[in-house]
């Protein structure tokens, strides 16, 4: 009698993860998050700008990206394009470079911040700004649309941008 108690208590068992298990596969994190937006399209991720240790002859400002939880990670590759810097609502006149190397890539996405950075030299009229705008590049090409990053720093003629980094 022990015995068949056991086997049925295990039937029972088997019965019920059977039944169970296609619901729990449909609730999984990984088939889910197949499904979520890229964390590398500008509405979805945050960008702050900070200031940086100077270097010989420049300041330098840290713009850290953060993608809250619920995108999908994606790949950025070398320096942000069309960098554009503004105080106040109004545009400045500098306009910055890429410098490094523009081949690396690096993973953004929940969890993984990246940066660059704003290198500016000491000996230009520097102007204040405000706000910078960009747009992301990723291994194979420019991702569509502005990312904007706040935060008090002040730009001048010669400015260059770094390639992304891992870390905040």
């Amino acid at each position: 009698m022990r015995t068949n108690r056991k086997t049925a208590v295990t039937l029972a068992a088997v019965l019920l993860a059977a039944v169970a298990a296609p619901a729990v596969a449909q609730a999984s994190p990984s088939t889910e998050s197949r499904t979520a937006p890229s964390a590398c399209r500008p509405a979805n991720h945050t960008a702050k700008i900070t200031s940086a240790p100077a270097s010989a002859g420049h300041h330098h400002y840290r713009v850290t990206l953060r993608a809250p939880r619920g995108y999908d990670p994606c790949e950025l590759a070398g320096s942000p394009n069309d960098v554009r810097f503004s105080d106040r609502g109004s545009q400045t006149r500098i306009t910055a470079r890429p410098y490094g190397d523009q081949r690396a890539v690096v993973t953004f996405g929940p969890g993984h911040p990246v940066h660059f950075d704003i290198q500016v030299p000491n000996d230009a009229r520097q102007v204040s700004a405000d706000e910078a705008s960009f747009t992301l590049q990723a291994p194979d090409g420019q991702i569509p649309g502005t990312s904007f990053a706040e935060g008090g720093l002040k730009v001048a003629s010669g400015t260059l941008i770094g390639p992304m980094r891992q870390g905040a």
